[in-house]
């Protein structure tokens, strides 16, 4: 090698000791708060926490549907699994499939009055549990700031 081309060789970057600290940190929070939050939806209201999220998002669309498609992205979940999930929700009466009025290619999933009660019932002790495990530990001058780390880290990760 020339010494041009050792004088060209970048170095990797590596964390120092706090940044990988808080990275270590927030890899366990992310792991952590879902399973602990699962674990309750499970418990409490037989729905995964995915399934609840799913549920939740067809909640809040006009007339309680949205093409799988867009839901798989506000669910951050492939539209396979995300199908998968929408087929044991539709055995349980909360969902069902239909074929999209404006475009015949595309599929809506639909939430069902039974999924809307059933999500109802489930909220109180999800919210409680959020509360509990992740809100209630914060000030509110810590979670203005997680919501700013959020959005400035996520802009970034939607640009890629």
């Amino acid at each position: 090698m020339s010494a041009r081309e050792q004088s060209e060789v970048v170095e990797p970057r590596w964390l120092t000791e706090d940044q990988l600290a808080v990275w270590r940190g927030f890899m366990r929070l992310v792991q952590r708060l879902p399973a602990a939050l699962d674990a309750q939806l499970q418990q409490d209201s037989a729905l995964s926490f995915i399934e609840y999220h799913v549920l939740a998002h067809l909640s809040e669309q006009p007339a309680r549907r949205i093409r799988m498609s867009e839901l798989a992205d506000l669910a951050n979940t492939e539209l396979s699994r995300l199908s998968h999930m929408v087929g044991r929700l539709e055995k349980r009466g909360f969902v069902y499939r239909e074929t999209d009025p404006a475009n015949g290619r595309y599929t809506l999933a639909v939430l069902t009055d039974a999924g809307q009660a059933h999500l109802a019932d489930a909220a109180p002790a999800h919210v409680a549990r959020v509360l509990d495990l992740f809100v209630g530990a914060l000030s509110p001058d810590d979670l203005r700031a997680l919501r700013r780390i959020s959005d400035t880290a996520l802009a970034r990760i939607d640009g890629l």
